[in-house]
Order: structure tokens, then sequence, then C-alpha cells
């Protein structure tokens, strides 16, 4: 479920640019209707009507889709699917063969043997690495303990241990991190991570988490 998760955000990047130039013909029809499947925050909402050019009004609004994560990126692909969108947007039709690729069932692994492609990590799905750890460390701004805190839930006692073990401000993001993924073990995975870190109100900047959807 969580390499699927990680898919679905890499589906609706990678159509991005088709989206753009065909929603832009009605980029308040798409958004009002986004809006109101609370695919879009209010915040998020206010800042995409701020645009006064159609295309720039799309994208932002599928970058703040594509932000919050897998769960609003798959209500946004669910959308334009719907028949009142395709009506209004006939171009959109390629959207209805759209699928995010699942694993091989058990018989059709058996059958192909062992690959490379196998045995590779699918996005987001295994372990968050310690790489990907570092890059979001120097990434999130200074109210690193509040996202501990409500985002990972990690204790207010632990965090200040690290905070007194470790000197410098990314130093104690990694090593704050690094105790979560050895509390969560097979849980920490790049795509939970990045659910996690995606809620609206930790104010967590986007480019610093978009490592966690990508393979290295």
């Amino acid at each position: 479920m969580a390499e699927e998760a990680a898919d679905v955000v890499h589906l609706l990047k990678g159509q991005k640019a088709t989206l753009i130039e065909i929603l832009r013909a009605d980029a308040d029809f798409v958004v009002q209707h986004a809006h109101s499947r609370y695919l879009v925050s209010d915040q998020g909402y206010e800042k995409i009507q701020s645009c006064r050019v159609p295309s720039e009004k799309v994208q932002e609004l599928l970058d703040h889709v594509i932000w919050r994560g897998p769960e609003a990126a798959q209500g946004m692909l669910d959308l334009l699917k719907e028949k009142e969108i395709q009506e209004t947007f006939p171009k959109l039709d390629f959207v209805k063969d759209l699928r995010v690729k699942t694993p091989l069932s058990v018989e059709e692994s058996e059958l192909q043997g062992p690959t490379p492609a196998k045995k590779a990590l699918r996005k987001g799905c295994g372990r968050v690495t310690e790489k990907q750890l570092m890059i979001v460390a120097k990434g999130l701004g200074s109210n690193w303990r509040q996202i501990g805190i409500q985002g990972l839930g990690i204790k207010n006692v632990k965090l200040e241990q690290i905070e007194e073990e470790k000197r410098t401000y990314v130093e104690r993001v990694f090593a704050m991190l690094i105790y979560w993924r050895n509390q969560k073990k097979e849980k920490a995975t790049a795509a939970n991570l990045h659910s996690l870190l995606s809620q609206e109100d930790l104010e967590v900047p986007p480019e610093s988490i978009e490592c966690l959807l990508e393979t290295d």
C-alpha cells in the first residue's frame, strides 16, 4: 500500500504539464470542484485564487494537491475521471486509462523468476534511508520540535535529550528522524514519513520532503 501511495503522486506529477495545458481552458471550474471535495485547504484555495493567469492557477492547484500527499493526489485523479469533468474537458479522456503500477501476483512472479526490477525498491516502498533523512533534516524549519511532537508523535522529553546531546540544528533534526525510524521499524517507509510531514499545520516546505517520493 505504501508503494502505491508514493506511485500515485508520481503519476500525477508525470501528467502535470499535460493537465495544465488542458485544464487552463476553465481553471476556475476545476479549482471549485477540487475545493468542494476537500482536496484543497482553505489557505491553499486562497493562494490558488490569487493567481490571475489560468495556467498558473492550474499549476498551483496541482502543486498543492501533490504537496498534500497520496490521498489528495488519488482524489484529484478520481475527480478528473468524473463524468462532469470529462464532459467539460474532452481531452481528459486519457486519464481514465491511467493506472498506478501494482506488484505482480505471486503466480506471475514465480513464472517470471527474480529480476533486477523486482529486487529494486519501488518509490517510497522501502524503509526511509539515512540519506533521505539528512536531506529532510536540512530542509525543516526552526519548528522542528513541533514537527516531532505533532507530526511524528515523539515525546518532548526525548526531544530535550536530543537537543542536549547534539550541537547543531541539522544534527538535532537528523537525530529526531533517526529515532522515529528506529521506533517505527518496518513502518518507517519514505511514503509514510512524507504523509506525516505533509500535514498543513506543520508548515513543512514541500521541496524539503520531495526526496521521500524518489528512488536513489
